[in-house]
């Protein structure tokens, strides 16, 4: 006499097949738990138009997280959004088309030149310590190798010098050179990424920049710490000159480039 299907079934039921199904539904679980987990940053994501993006996955709940060295608490994701007003414009009524600036771009934070909204505060370090720090307030540390550009006038790529390196900023825990300190002519002080400058014997070169753009540098509060805002806002504006004043450099190499081609 045949079996009923169900017996059937449950005649090739063993450990084995229980065992492969439970890992199935784990690993299932464990990717759908790893996604939703990574949208506590950043999301919900929106479109052009300010909308929410529809999503297969919802947004977790928000988890509070405690901060080190006494920083409070930290909510994600908080839902909550930037109320800065973005000085862009749609090139197109059609969306995928890109935006273009409709100010001054270096100023406004926007394309090459934008920035995060990162806290308003220094990074530390395992101590609690401001992790950059200017080198004049750190006694223990000296230049070891290559040139020292303080004293160095800074020259942009317009031939002219807005000031002088008067300082270097120290990732202290790294111990690298994070940021030159410049004294401008009228006793102003800007901050240069490092990566952004050439130190030659007599001079240290910017590039990204001509001397008038260079005094627009954002300015930091403190003379002792740089919090991850201004590192944002500084950083991005340095490196946005190398699109943002495109122009007047290409106009500086065909003026020259005639000097130089006419006869004496």
């Amino acid at each position: 006499m045949d079996a009923p299907y169900g017996w059937i079934f449950f005649g090739n039921f063993d450990l084995a097949l229980i065992s492969l199904y439970m890992f199935w539904l784990f690993f299932a679980g464990l990717i759908y738990y790893i996604q939703r987990e990574n949208q506590r940053e950043g999301y919900p994501l929106e479109n052009e138009d300010g909308t929410l993006t529809s999503s297969n996955l919802s947004t977790p709940e928000p988890k509070t997280f405690i901060l080190p060295h006494g920083r409070g608490e930290y909510k994600a994701p908080d839902h909550e959004r930037e109320t800065r007003d973005l000085a862009l414009a749609p090139t197109s009524g059609g969306t995928g088309f890109p935006f273009a600036p409709t100010g001054n771009a270096l100023k406004d934070g926007v394309g090459p030149a934008s920035w995060s909204a990162r806290r308003d505060e220094a990074e530390l370090d395992g101590h609690g310590h401001a992790k950059i720090q200017p080198m004049a307030k750190l006694g223990e540390f000296s230049v070891a190798a290559g040139r020292d550009p303080r004293g160095l006038p800074i020259i942009c790529h317009d031939r002219k010098s807005p000031g002088k390196v008067s300082d270097m900023w120290v990732d202290v825990p790294e111990q690298l050179v994070r940021y030159l300190e410049v004294t401008l002519d009228d006793g102003g002080k800007r901050m240069v990424p490092m990566p952004m400058v050439k130190i030659k014997s007599d001079r240290v070169i910017v590039n990204a920049l001509d001397s008038e753009s260079f005094r627009d540098i954002p300015t930091i509060a403190s003379d002792a710490q740089i919090t991850k805002l201004e590192e944002e806002k500084v950083s991005a504006y340095v490196a946005g000159g190398y699109l943002y004043t495109a122009d007047k450099r290409a106009s500086e190499w065909k003026a020259l480039s005639k000097a130089l081609s006419e006869p004496a």
